[in-house]
């Protein structure tokens, strides 16, 4: 060996032996920490080292285990908007490392497809003549972390670290949300949380999870998918994932790779849009998404946390026929039926469709949908309880002399005719005449219908039809002329009384 070589191998060791305490990726400058639950802070050391973290007045202490791994429990915190510094020391206070302006508030999971991954930049001047305001975005308490699209097909239990080059990639970084960085969320999370924020003055941080294309099978955990007997069994996986058109669709891989690494730092809830590259599919995606939320809820050991979805948007590319069923009509109703899942709440986006681009399913008016998904935390988990967070829901139907009377749940303070138009506040119509109901008899022949509001019911009938038996409403992939709301501005869900043929 060379007097270099061996000045190199000691320069080595004297490196490795003086290795600081690293945190894992998630605890950067600006994070967000879950308020009012314990916190865990973990990172990799030398074998066997001490490990103290010191944050807003607590130091707790571990030693690193055998492969180099180290996990601190904080105890539980209020929320504050206090920037704190979080502190790492190892090897008897010599080595240390720091992160700075970490705030306590609520952790929101933004997964999903495109619709969750997309940012606001590419979508406000569409619909909204005024130039993008980037000042809209100066909420600094609001902060993302942008988890890279990374599949596996093993649980992985550290986030990869990519910081990109400045672009909306970047991940490994918390960015607090400002004039020049909210262009780089997701759309539907910023709106989400800012809302919240705005609400509540509470931090509120999103963890971007999202990749555009995907199907939900890959989101799905083992665990979740082995507690709903409804689904076969996945008996082989092959080992490496495999991909549909460049997105992978093996069952789990990106549970394994985006979600699992996450499942150690507290979060509050998640939200979620998918589902159009599931396509028509009915009742099967209603189990895969039990699968999905019970799996997730199993991994962070806590089966009550919040999780709110967005149902499929309207699209201009439908049926005259009133029997409808063509599209995403059902995939939407089983969106609808997992309001039947503990804590879970459902923002409604068949008014949104784009009518200047009716063969895009990314409707551009992601504020709605956002602050929609806002209501159901604010209503549910945030104290408001007198707020109207959902607009008209199917409850029952009650046949009625030759007519059917629909019940709904969440009318607020009165049904009425509206008109939406990109993102202005709905337009009460009261003398507007009710579309997209459909009624038939035993015979199963749908017709379009007559629709009446009366109270907080709907009355519908034909003289096409003497004996009714079922009503479908907005039942298609269409949402152009649905017309239903409540008086508080948010659209009825579209639903079907029957069961024929699902």
């Amino acid at each position: 060996m060379t007097k270099w070589s061996l000045l190199a191998l000691c320069v080595m060791v004297v490196r490795s032996a003086c290795a600081e305490a690293t945190l894992n990726a998630l605890f950067d400058d600006h994070a967000v920490l879950q308020r009012d639950m314990p916190v865990n802070v973990w990172g990799r050391a030398d074998k066997g080292d001490t490990v103290t973290v010191a944050f807003a007045g607590q130091t707790k202490t571990a030693k690193a285990a055998d492969d180099g791994s180290w996990l601190i429990t904080l105890d539980a915190m209020r929320a504050s908007t206090i920037g704190r510094m979080l502190t790492v020391t190892s090897a008897n206070g010599k080595r240390q490392s720091t992160i700075a302006d970490v705030v306590v508030g609520d952790v929101w999971i933004c997964s999903g497809q495109s619709n969750m991954d997309f940012t606001p930049g590419a979508y406000h001047n569409a619909l909204d003549p005024k130039p993008y305001d980037e000042k809209e975005f100066d909420f600094p308490l609001l902060r993302q972390f942008h988890l890279v699209n990374d599949p596996s097909m093993r649980p992985e239990t550290d986030v990869k670290v990519h910081r990109g080059n400045g672009t909306s990639e970047e991940s490994a970084a918390w960015l607090r949300c400002t004039p020049t960085t909210g262009h780089r969320f997701t759309a539907v999370g910023l709106y989400f949380g800012r809302k919240l924020l705005m609400e509540t003055g509470v931090p509120i941080g999103l963890i971007k999870t999202a990749w555009n294309g995907t199907r939900i099978e890959p989101w799905i955990s083992p665990t979740g998918l082995a507690a709903v007997p409804e689904l076969p069994p996945v008996s082989a996986l092959p080992a490496e994932y495999a991909s549909d058109g460049g997105y992978p669709s093996t069952w789990h891989c990106l549970y394994n790779g985006k979600i699992h690494p996450l499942v150690r730092y507290g979060i509050k809830g998640a939200i979620w849009y998918q589902g159009e590259s599931n396509g028509d599919e009915g009742d099967t995606y209603l189990q895969k998404l039990r699968a999905l939320i019970g799996g997730w809820r199993t991994a962070w050991g806590r089966d009550d946390f919040p999780f709110y979805l967005v149902q499929l948007a309207g699209r201009f590319r439908s049926t005259d026929d009133p029997a409808g069923g063509d599209g995403w009509a059902k995939i939407r109703m089983a969106q609808f039926k997992a309001l039947a899942i503990p804590h879970t709440g459902m923002a409604v986006a068949m008014d949104l469709a784009d009518v200047r681009d009716p063969g895009d399913i990314h409707p551009k008016n992601k504020r709605d949908v956002g602050e929609r998904l806002a209501l159901w935390a604010l209503a549910k988990d945030y104290g408001k309880k007198d707020l109207v967070h959902s607009g008209p829901l199917y409850k029952g139907m009650k046949i009625e002399s030759g007519k059917i009377r629909i019940l709904f749940d969440s009318v607020g303070s009165g049904l009425t005719v509206g008109t939406k138009k990109g993102f202005a506040p709905v337009v009460k119509e009261p003398q507007g005449t009710l579309r997209r109901f459909a009624i038939a008899g035993e015979d199963k022949k749908w017709v379009w219908a007559e629709a009446v509001i009366e109270g907080t019911t709907v009355v519908v009938s034909s003289p096409k039809v003497p004996e009714p038996v079922a009503v479908r409403y907005a039942y298609a992939m269409s949402g152009d002329d649905c017309n239903l709301y409540n008086n508080e501005g948010l659209p009825a869900s579209p639903f079907r009384t029957d069961e024929w043929g699902n």
